[in-house]
């Protein structure tokens, strides 16, 4: 989940450039402002943790929150009047 200016030309650049990253790095935006990655192990997303960290903006905010798959499973979405299934969690291993 991160908070970053954008009220100036090179905050919107900064702004820019972390969301390209995240994106590069395999993250899938959930909600404004809030991108998931499902990571295999701890010592994975302990990777993944290192890289957002080396490309946060110096005046953003950026938190990261660690859940296990099955706390993603209980995960309860509300919508208004048009209702929408919840996303479905991904796959425990996926080969290319």
């Amino acid at each position: 989940m991160f908070d970053l200016p954008t009220d100036t030309k090179a905050a919107r650049r900064a702004y820019t450039y972390f969301r390209k990253k995240l994106l590069q790095d395999g993250f899938t935006m959930m909600q404004y402002s809030v991108y998931i990655r499902h990571c295999a192990s701890e010592e994975n997303a302990e990777v993944h943790f290192g890289r957002v960290e080396r490309f946060v903006p110096d005046d953003g905010e950026v938190r990261i929150i660690s859940i296990t798959d099955k706390q993603f499973e209980r995960m309860r979405v509300y919508w208004g009047k048009r209702r929408k299934p919840p996303e479905h969690p991904p796959a425990q291993l996926e080969l290319f």
